[in-house]
């Protein structure tokens, strides 16, 4: 697998591993979607479900995609969005607890659930405080396994509380390369963003304004070599400081994820 190469703290993966397009341009001629996970496993190391985002998978599906993948193949997962986006955290016991029961099967290939959480305006929560008072009892009952990782996508919420209450509970603040959060480097200028042994990047991209241009995610469209030599710098700095990194790369970020991936792993490699 290739992220071997550049670091054993280092995974690398895309936010799903079937889109319109990847048929031709990422899968070999004739492969059968059935063995499409196969594949993909022999490319990276690591996978970002997206489809548990929209529902809980089947127990038999889950089976699945551990028989699918190698022994050291890792996967991160999606909290259902009736958590994140529809609940908001309140009365989300009984979803968390049949997702956290659904999942059981991956067993040690589990390596991370990312709480995604929208953009939240003052009507949702009138100031930052608002929403870690919810999410602090929320974050007390999760279990030690598997790990988790928290997005949020208002910049203004980062600093000192949310990130005191991340360590508190090991939670990993995702940092992400979109169009409403910090550049790579600001990341890291209003205090340390890292909450615990690992952290989990995301790479988004601006879904809007590449979707105008392309439906078909089989070539890059946006040159992301400045933005990603950016990462490389935060990622060098992090793995320096035994960090563990998970980076996951969406279609949307440069128009193929996988290119985004090599890319990316390319320029890890150079001096």
């Amino acid at each position: 697998m290739p992220t071997i190469s550049v670091s054993p703290l280092l995974r690398l993966g895309s936010s799903s591993f079937t889109a319109k397009g990847w048929e031709k341009s990422f899968y070999p001629p004739a492969t059968q979607s059935r063995d499409y996970l196969s594949y993909y496993a022999t490319q990276f190391d690591t996978l970002e479900v997206d489809a548990t985002f929209y529902r809980i998978p089947a127990v038999s599906t889950v089976k699945g995609w551990y028989t699918k993948t190698p022994e050291n193949f890792l996967f991160a997962l999606k909290t259902p969005q009736e958590i994140t986006h529809e609940r908001v955290l309140v009365d989300t016991d009984s979803v968390m607890n049949e997702f956290l029961r659904s999942t059981e099967p991956l067993g040690e290939k589990l390596a991370v659930i990312l709480l995604q959480f929208p953009y939240f305006n003052k009507k949702a929560f009138p100031n930052p405080i608002e929403f870690l008072n919810r999410l602090k009892p929320f974050l007390e009952k999760l279990p030690a396994k598997p790990r988790f990782a928290l997005e949020i996508r208002n910049k203004y919420w980062l600093g000192a509380l949310l990130y005191d209450l991340l360590r508190k509970h090991k939670v990993a603040l995702t940092l992400v390369d979109h169009p409403w959060m910090p550049r790579p480097g600001e990341w890291f200028a209003k205090g340390d963003p890292i909450t615990t042994d690992f952290t989990y990047i995301r790479w988004l991209g601006d879904r809007k304004a590449i979707e105008e241009r392309t439906q078909l995610w089989d070539k890059t469209i946006v040159d992301r070599t400045s933005d990603l030599e950016q990462w490389v710098e935060a990622c060098r700095s992090l793995l320096k400081r035994k960090i563990r990194v998970f980076a996951f790369a969406n279609n949307h970020y440069g128009g193929h994820a996988p290119d985004t991936l090599r890319l990316f792993e390319d320029l890890m490699k150079r001096n």
